[in-house]
C-alpha cells in the first residue's frame, strides 16, 4: 500500500485530473446517477490520499482535510432556500400570481408567451430554475389546451427564460452560488453587475421566440375569452401560510441585499429564514422536498475538485490560461466567457463552474482583485446562459422535455438545438459587448 501512496504522490496532478475527467464523462453520459459518480469519485480521492482523512496533524489543523474542500456556504444556502421555496410553494401564491398575469393578456397567444417568459425569468431570479418550471408547467399545459394550440413554443420560451433569469442573482442558479462564495461576491454585486445585461438578453430572446412562433400562436376569440376568465379564487390554499412564507422570503432577500450593512453571510440569513418557517411545519414533511441528490452531488464534487486543488492542478490551469493569453485581461475574459458558454451547453454547468471557480481564485491571487473581477462575471454569464444550448444543458431543460413528452408533445434533441444554438450565440455576443464596454475598454 505504501508503494501505491508513493506512486500517487509522485503523479498526484495527473491522477486527480484523471479522476475529475472520468467523473465529467460519466456525468455527461448519464448512464449512472451523477450523485453516485460524485460520491464514488470523492471516496476514491480520499482513499488515494489526494486529500487527507485526518482533521489535525500534531495538534494543528490539517489544511488538506477533505472536509475543508467542501464549500458549506454553498451547501447551507442551497438547503435553506430549498426549504423556504418548498414551504412557500405549498400556499399556492406563485400559481396565483401566474394566473393573474395570464388574465392580463386577455388570452392572446403571443401575449401569453411573453407573459410566461417574463414570469419565469423573474421568478427564476429568486427561486431555483427547476422549482420555477415545475410551478409553471401545469399552468402552461392548461392554457395551451384552452387555446387549442401546441404548448411547445411556451415551454421552449420558459426553458430559455428560466436559464436567463437565473443568471441575474446570487441565488438564481447554483453556478452563481458557487461563484459568489469563491469570489467573495455579495447578492447586490450580482444585481449591480448582471441585471442590465440579463434584462437586455431576455428582451432580445423573447422577441426572437415571438418571431419564430408567431405563425403558430393563433387562437379563436372564444378560446381567448376562456383564458381571460380563469377562476383564480381558490388558488391560494392557505392564506396564513402564504402571509408567513412571503414575509420570511421578503426578509431573507432583504438580508441578502443588506449583507454589507449587517455583515451576516447569505447562507446564515437563509438558514434563519428556513428555521423560522420550520417552526410552523413538520420538518420531516418539508425535508422530503429538499433535493438531497443535488446536495450530495455538490459535496462529492467539491472533494474531487479538492484533490486537484491540493495537488496543485488548479494552480497549473491558472498559469496555463495566463501563459496562453500572455496576461491580457481581455483575452482571458473572452476565453472564459465563450468556453464557459459552449462547454456548459454540453456538460452540466455545476461541475464546470465548481472546477473553474478555484482557477479564477488562483488567477486573482496572482494578478490581483481588479484583474480577476470581470472574470467572475464572464464565468457566471457563460455557465448560466450556456445551459440554453442543448436539451441536456440544464436540469430545467430536462424536466420540461420529459414532462412535455408525457403530455404527448416531445421535444427532440435536434429540435431544441435549432433554437438553442442561435439563442446562446446571441446571448454570448451581447455579454461580450457588455463585459468589454463595462470592464475592459
Amino acid at each position: 500500500m505504501e508503494a501505491v501512496y508513493a506512486f500517487v504522490s509522485a503523479h498526484n496532478v495527473i491522477i486527480s485530473a484523471g479522476l475529475l475527467l472520468f467523473a465529467y464523462i460519466f456525468i455527461a453520459t448519464e448512464k449512472i446517477p451523477k450523485v453516485t459518480i460524485a460520491l464514488l469519485g470523492a471516496t476514491i480521492t480520499i482513499i488515494l490520499g489526494l486529500v487527507s482523512q485526518t482533521k489535525t496533524i500534531d495538534d494543528s489543523i490539517n489544511p488538506l482535510y477533505f472536509v475543508n474542500f467542501v464549500d458549506f456556504n454553498v451547501i447551507f444556502l442551497l438547503v435553506s432556500m430549498m426549504i423556504i421555496v418548498s414551504i412557500t410553494t405549498r400556499s399556492g401564491v406563485f400559481n396565483y400570481i401566474a394566473n393573474e398575469l395570464l388574465k392580463l393578456t386577455k388570452g392572446h397567444p403571443i401575449k401569453v408567451l411573453i407573459a410566461l417568459g417574463l414570469f419565469t425569468a423573474i421568478v427564476s431570479a429568486f427561486l431555483d430554475n427547476v422549482t420555477t418550471v415545475i410551478l409553471i408547467m401545469p399552468i402552461t399545459f392548461s392554457i395551451a389546451k384552452k387555446l387549442d394550440i401546441n404548448p411547445i413554443p411556451f415551454l421552449l420560451t420558459e426553458i430559455v427564460s428560466s436559464n436567463i433569469g437565473g443568471t441575474a442573482t446570487l441565488i438564481g442558479d447554483p453556478p452563481n452560488i458557487i461563484i459568489g462564495s469563491a469570489g467573495g461576491l455579495a447578492f447586490m454585486d450580482f444585481i449591480k453587475e448582471l441585471t442590465l445585461v440579463v434584462a437586455i438578453i431576455l428582451v432580445v430572446v423573447i422577441a426572437l421566440m415571438v418571431l419564430c412562433f408567431k405563425k403558430s400562436l393563433k387562437a379563436s376569440e372564444e378560446k381567448m375569452k376562456e383564458v381571460a376568465s380563469i377562476d383564480n379564487s381558490n388558488t391560494i390554499t392557505d392564506k396564513s401560510l402564504m402571509f408567513r412564507s412571503m414575509c420570511v422570503l421578503f426578509f431573507v432577500i432583504l438580508g441578502f441585499i443588506l449583507h454589507d450593512v449587517i455583515h451576516i453571510e447569505t447562507c446564515i440569513v437563509a438558514m434563519l429564514g428556513a428555521s423560522i418557517l420550520l417552526l410552523f411545519e413538520k420538518p420531516t414533511d418539508i425535508l422530503r422536498d429538499v433535493e438531497w441528490n443535488t446536495i450530495f452531488f455538490f459535496i462529492g464534487l467539491f472533494i474531487i475538485i479538492g484533490g486537484l486543488e491540493a495537488s496543485g492542478g488548479i494552480k497549473l490551469m491558472a498559469e496555463w490560461i495566463l501563459a496562453v493569453t500572455k496576461g491580457s485581461e481581455t483575452a482571458t475574459a473572452m476565453i472564459i466567457l465563450w468556453a464557459s458558454g459552449i462547454i456548459s451547453g454540453i456538460i452540466d454547468n455545476i461541475p464546470y463552474t465548481a472546477t473553474m471557480a478555484p482557477m479564477i481564485a488562483e488567477i486573482q491571487n496572482v494578478m490581483g482583485n481588479a484583474y480577476a473581477y470581470p472574470l467572475w462575471w464572464c464565468l457566471s454569464l457563460g455557465a448560466c446562459l450556456g445551459g440554453n444550448m442543448t436539451i441536456i444543458g440544464a436540469a430545467a431543460n430536462v424536466i420540461v422535455s420529459e414532462n412535455s413528452a408525457k403530455e404527448g408533445h416531445p421535444i427532440s434533441f435536434i429540435g431544441f438545438l435549432k433554437y438553442g444554438i442561435p439563442i446562446v450565440f446571441i446571448s454570448l455576443a451581447i455579454s461580450t459587448a457588455y463585459i468589454y464596454i463595462k470592464f475592459l475598454r
